[in-house]
């Protein structure tokens, strides 16, 4: 099936920069399998296209949190599943402000208390102790959630395959390996134990005028932190205010914006990601 076209024209206005993002999946079913994909950005795209071989059934929602989902069933045998899309970001890294002020608990608005919960990766009543004792003492706000976010930039290594589908936000601070997922539960964790209210981030993030990495493309994790009377970018694993991040979703942690949900047993065969300059 597919659906989309890349080529349709939307206006530019200078301060934008166009990319192309988009992701492949391969897989091998036995049977049939429903599968729920978060793979579309959040905003509407300027084109996408999206295809399934062999052709299937697929159609679109957004679940609890507003986050688009794809549902497909995987036929069985051997699927593809390659999804593109063309969309404009800011050309200006996200905003910062220093002086940002954290709320009490009583000031927070309702739809925001969650996010000071803990959830099935982010446990910021295990993690307790530990935030208080290193940042209980720092000025509250923005420059807080900063040392946060650079303390576990410092405490965890990046190494692909030391954590699992299962490791909590305490597991990889022991450990103090992981990935971006990783990085992010740990900081979520920290600013909840503090009552500041973080949610996990889930997108594209090109290299756009920073050195290339190296390392083969992939999907990207950070956090939102609630300060004063908005939501605020904060990046423990690079550590940095970064240009083109194309969010795809957001939720209480990795749970909520997985890539992709299978109810049955196919092997993925290969996937690749696609965040780049159009």
């Amino acid at each position: 099936m597919r659906a989309g076209d890349l080529t349709r024209p939307a206006p530019r206005d200078g301060v934008t920069r166009r990319l192309r993002v988009g992701c492949t999946f391969v897989y091998q079913a036995d049977i049939p399998t429903p599968t729920v994909f978060q793979i579309q950005p959040d905003s509407p795209p300027v084109g996408e296209d999206l295809r399934l071989e062999p052709d299937g059934p697929l159609r679109t929602y957004r679940d609890l949190y507003g986050n688009p989902c794809l549902r497909v069933i995987l036929p069985a045998g051997r699927a593809t599943l390659a999804y593109d899309a063309v969309v404009d970001v800011p050309d200006a890294p996200e905003d910062a402000d220093e002086n940002a002020p954290e709320l009490g608990p009583d000031a927070l608005p309702d739809d925001v208390l969650v996010y000071t919960l803990p959830s099935r990766y982010c446990l910021p009543d295990v993690l307790g102790d530990e935030a208080w004792s290193r940042f209980g003492g720092r000025p509250p706000g923005y420059r807080r959630v900063r040392e946060i976010c650079a303390y576990v930039h410092r405490h965890l290594g990046f190494s692909y395959g030391s954590s699992t589908a299962l490791s909590t936000a305490s597991d990889v601070n022991t450990t103090r390996l992981g990935v971006c997922r990783d990085f992010t539960h740990l900081a979520i964790s920290f600013c909840r134990a503090l009552n500041i209210p973080a949610r996990y981030v889930f997108g594209y993030l090109p290299d756009l005028d920073v050195p290339r990495d190296p390392a083969p493309m992939d999907f990207a994790a950070w956090m939102e932190v609630w300060l004063g009377d908005r939501w605020w970018t904060f990046d423990p694993r690079n550590n940095a205010r970064r240009k083109g991040r194309v969010v795809i979703g957001r939720g209480r942690d990795a749970a909520d914006v997985a890539m992709a949900t299978t109810f049955g047993g196919p092997t993925l065969e290969s996937m690749t990601v696609r965040a780049e300059p159009a």
